[in-house]
């Protein structure tokens, strides 16, 4: 959907963006993240057209974005930090404006107008002037024209930076929304976001993309390791007696519960191994009932950290194949 290829954008002396390349699959959504001045920005308006790199490509669904231009950004809706917005128009007059500049034929616009307010959530407001709207629906506004057209690929640049908890919930359920037709960029501070509504996640630092894999399988990566949680209804003595004795089980601790009469204990395995099933009959065999039992990993915040503080291409977070 799209590649990009060896990306450079320098200014001055300084590489902002540094040999980037990497592949965005279609149907996915993603989270673009990496700390101030990491060149998430720079790439994104290079992605969108809107920069010329200083070297590089980008394909998008097959064009070139600089040698095709018109043909690749049909595939494009784009939602800045600061929405392009009109505030003295309406919602409905701002949408037909933007169809105009899409190009979009007279006779579908009706039943598109109707689907992108009704997806977005700005029904109730699209004859108010957008000056006299909040900030949540002015994102909602700028959203709508992002997806007019129905592009098979949405770029969101920070969408709910500067809302409030429940504009931000709101938000996000529209992204999930489009992640079930669109193939969805996401970009954003806020991790627990892209925990929420994103399915891979690429992390640059230094113009260099350091990670890309599943939210999930970042932190296994990151540790080397499978730990799973588990609370177990029995005296610690016995649980570690039952531990020491499964194979595949590397190392283990074990910690008092706030549950009844039970423990808790933290248990790692190689990354290709997935103990809990082990787990389930040593215990049941022991008679010690396990009253929970969870995968656990490094949080996003943690690999984020991790990641983007002091590394380099070498030592780059690959994605799993399995």
């Amino acid at each position: 959907m799209i590649e990009v290829k060896n990306l450079v954008k320098m200014y001055g002396n300084h590489p902002a963006v540094d040999h980037l390349s990497f592949n965005i699959e279609k149907g996915k959504i993603y989270g673009f993240l990496g700390p101030n001045g990491a060149g998430k920005s720079t790439t994104m308006n290079i992605i969108t057209g809107y920069l010329a790199p200083t070297e590089g490509t980008v394909i998008i669904d097959g064009h070139d974005i600089f040698e095709e231009p018109l043909e690749a950004k049909k595939c494009i809706g784009y939602l800045p930090e600061i929405p392009p917005l009109y505030l003295d128009m309406t919602p409905r007059e701002y949408l037909k404006f933007a169809a105009d500049i899409k190009k979009i034929p007279n006779s579908e616009r009706p039943d598109m107008f109707k689907q992108t307010a009704e997806m977005t959530g700005i029904v109730d407001v699209y004859d108010r002037p957008i000056k006299n709207l909040s900030k949540g629906y002015r994102q909602r506004v700028g959203m709508a024209q992002a997806i007019l057209g129905f592009p098979e690929i949405i770029i969101l640049d920070e969408p709910t930076v500067g809302l409030d908890p429940k504009q931000i919930v709101e938000i996000r359920d529209v992204i999930k929304k489009l992640g079930e037709n669109h193939t969805v960029i996401l970009s954003t501070h806020i991790m627990q976001e892209v925990t929420a509504v994103c399915d891979e996640v690429l992390i640059i630092a230094h113009g260099k993309l350091v990670a890309q894999d599943t939210p999930d399988n970042l932190g296994k990566h990151i540790s080397g390791k499978n730990t799973t949680q588990i609370t177990v209804k029995a005296p610690d003595y016995r649980v570690k007696a039952v531990l020491s004795k499964i194979r595949d089980v590397s190392k283990f601790e074990v910690h008092d519960s706030t549950e009844v009469d039970c423990v808790d204990a933290v248990i790692s395995s190689d990354m290709d191994k997935d103990v809990r099933e082990e787990l389930f009959y040593a215990f049941a065999s022991a008679k010690c009932p396990i009253i929970s039992i969870m995968p656990s990993s490094m949080s996003l915040e943690d690999v984020f950290i991790k990641v983007t503080e002091g590394r380099q291409t070498d030592s780059r977070v690959k994605k799993s194949r399995k």
